[in-house]
């Protein structure tokens, strides 16, 4: 079990990439704070964690509120003592052209990808250094590094975290706490499912692999990343798309 014992906060951990993510954590014997908006996906996600044996906690949180966010983090520091990996991958997506996206989309997307991230690793930050050791891992994408028609402001946060990864790993690394990202690629998730089937089938023709990605192969990276195997990986950027750069 390469995370026994270590306490791990996961955002938007009720669906997708997160709960995957959540799963994954709890088979490597983490103890697993389960953070997201909806009452219902929090109580499953801890359900399932406890299905497999591992401890969970669930917290209904919007990164994007900062006194809940500092509450999360005071409670889960209370109970546990330490807090030893945050993984930010609470994100949403609100897709328009330049010209025609409002300033609505524009904010709410960049609140959610950006600030919730900020106030996250801030929050978490205080207790990690205070222990000398710790792990954040913040979710980009390969929209933030490459860029995607009709996604201006999700391209823009997701090139945002890149930069908080970077700047973060120098500040923080001296600390004995490791920042890195994960770009995932075209992932099967909940996020995907308002797109049309031929656009579906464009994304396939993209990745040299000939299909999209699996939210359960984007959290292996992330378990790796969180875990001792990964002791000199540190500001790193690790692309999950399936060679789509290639």
């Amino acid at each position: 079990m390469r995370l026994k014992n270590k306490i791990s906060i996961i955002t938007g951990a009720a669906q997708g990439i997160g709960l995957a993510t959540a799963l994954k954590f709890a088979r490597e014997g983490a103890i697993v704070v389960i953070c997201d908006r909806r009452r219902d996906g929090v109580d499953a996600a801890v359900a399932r964690c406890g299905a497999l044996g591992a401890q969970a906690r669930g917290y209904v949180l919007d990164v994007t509120d900062r006194a809940q966010v500092d509450a999360m983090v005071d409670g889960v520091k209370a109970e546990f003592g330490r807090i030893d990996v945050l993984v930010n991958n609470a994100g949403i997506t609100q897709d328009a052209r330049l010209q025609k996206m409002t300033l609505e989309q524009f904010d709410a997307v960049l609140d959610v990808n950006l600030r919730g991230v900020f106030h996250c690793a801030q929050a978490v930050s205080h207790t990690m250094v205070e222990q000398g050791s710790g792990v954040i891992l913040n979710a980009s994408s390969v929209v933030g590094i490459y860029g995607n028609f009709g996604q201006t402001n999700y391209a823009a946060s997701k090139f945002g975290v890149i930069g908080f990864t970077k700047t973060w790993s120098r500040e923080l690394g001296p600390k004995g706490i490791r920042v890195n990202a994960v770009a995932p690629g075209f992932v099967e998730t909940p996020i995907l499912a308002t797109i049309p089937d031929k656009v579906l089938g464009h994304m396939r023709d993209q990745v040299p692999l000939h299909r999209l990605g699996k939210p359960e192969e984007i959290a292996n990276a992330y378990a790796f990343l969180a875990s001792d195997e990964a002791s000199y990986v540190n500001g790193a950027v690790l692309e999950v798309s399936g060679g789509m750069s290639v």
